[in-house]
């Protein structure tokens, strides 16, 4: 696991119709966007935001925790609108002692449904597995929502259990989660 790659300059990732770059200030209105719609956090245990200056300041914790090497999120951008945010995708909860990484990811509500999701995850496993060196990434996903693990399962994860009642999650109370992985010889073998 070669975390230097992640943490010592903001890796820009890029894929046939996306490129995966850091979240700037110049991006407010986006991200404000993609945070104030209750339909995109449905599924997910954030609340959502619907105030600028609270945006404004996640910007700064996107940065924060980039920099405390906790995790990195990645403002996911399609290459014909290389300045509009059209979605959010992070790697985090970095556990050295197994080579093991979480994702996360979710995209503005008018870019549902077009592919981009499942691109922008390709993407990002192969950077963790190809330049990183990481050996198990792993997602949570609530049992309802199912796009989600069809996006998961394109890009080859197994689904591997339910955590019955397993976590506290913002404006959800206590939540089953179900699990999905994938482990490098797996995606090597996808690949060859």
């Amino acid at each position: 696991m070669d975390l230097e790659i992640v943490f010592e300059e903001f890796p820009v990732l890029e894929s046939q119709n996306l490129i995966l770059k850091k979240i700037e200030d110049a991006h407010l209105q986006d991200v404000y966007v993609i945070y104030s719609n209750d339909k995109v956090f449905e599924y997910c245990g954030i609340i959502p935001k619907h105030n600028m200056k609270t945006v404004s300041k996640m910007i700064q914790h996107f940065e924060r925790d980039y920099n405390k090497q906790s995790r990195i999120k990645w403002g996911i951008f399609h290459k014909n609108e290389s300045d509009t945010l059209v979605g959010i995708i992070e790697a985090m909860d970095f556990n050295r002692k197994v080579s093991m990484v979480t994702i996360g990811y979710f995209l503005a509500e008018e870019y549902w449904g077009k592919g981009i999701a499942s691109e922008a995850v390709h993407a990002l496993v192969k950077f963790l597995f190809e330049d990183v060196h990481i050996n198990r990434i792993q997602a949570e996903v609530i049992p309802e929502n199912d796009i989600s693990k069809k996006v998961l399962l394109k890009n080859g994860f197994i689904k591997e259990g339910l955590l019955r009642q397993a976590t506290l999650w913002s404006g959800k109370g206590i939540v089953d989660l179900e699990i999905y992985s994938i482990l490098k010889g797996e995606y090597k073998r996808r690949q060859a």
